[in-house]
């Protein structure tokens, strides 16, 4: 089937902030008395929502978060955001090319629409993204569900089969398979393994991503 859109997750696939978000992550989650490693963290919570995230903390720690118990931490994601966040490698050239296609674009994650805004911003994604933005929060699951990205399909108007999605956790190519869209695994800092399934084209750099991608007919 020729491919009408394609839906990009965004950490880690559009803007390099996976294992940021892991280093910090486990900085928090020391704070908070639940000791954890950068890897382990990663393991646990890679392409997970921030509500799956506070569940499995408030479990590990027999006892509830209170209401903004994540505002004192806020300053470190947003320094690393400023000094050390980058756009994927390759990724601009891809989008562009896609557009040149004629195929449509747009941006789907577990993450919060803040969260994005925030990340987009500072690589200059959010401009190119802006109206095509899809969190978690707007459907009543996110990842692994498939609600995020039939709400994605349906807002662009597009049937999922002829939807592309392009992921990098586990949770993301599960909820796109549920979904009945092909899917890329993109295996930059995730073990292929951990991607691999039917439906799924594994790929560990953009540049494959791209031949896979422009490799499928569009009309």
């Amino acid at each position: 089937m020729p491919v009408d859109l394609v839906i990009f997750d965004c950490d880690g696939v559009l803007v390099d902030s996976e294992l940021m978000g892991a280093r910090i992550g486990a900085t928090v989650l020391t704070s908070l008395g639940w000791e954890l490693s950068a890897d382990q963290v990663m393991e646990r919570f890679l392409g997970r929502s921030e509500e799956y995230f506070q569940a499995e903390v408030e479990r590990a720690l027999g006892r509830p978060l209170p209401s903004g118990w994540d505002d004192e931490f806020e300053h470190l994601y947003d320094a690393a955001y400023a000094t050390e966040l980058e756009v994927v490698e390759g990724i601009i050239p891809l989008l562009d090319e896609l557009t040149e296609q004629g195929i449509a674009t747009c941006v789907a994650s577990n993450g919060s629409h803040d969260k994005m805004r925030r990340t987009l911003g500072v690589t200059g994604l959010y401009e190119r993204f802006q109206g095509r933005i899809f969190s978690a929060r707007d459907v009543h699951r996110g990842k692994p569900a498939p609600d995020l990205y039939l709400h994605a399909a349906r807002t662009m108007g597009v049937e999922p089969s002829r939807c592309v999605v392009v992921e990098d956790s586990p949770p993301g190519v599960a909820s796109a398979r549920a979904a009945g869209m092909r899917c890329i695994g993109y295996a930059a800092s995730t073990p292929a393994e951990r991607l691999a399934g039917p439906g799924v084209t594994v790929c560990p750099t953009m540049a494959q991503v791209r031949d896979e991608l422009l490799a499928q007919p569009s009309q």
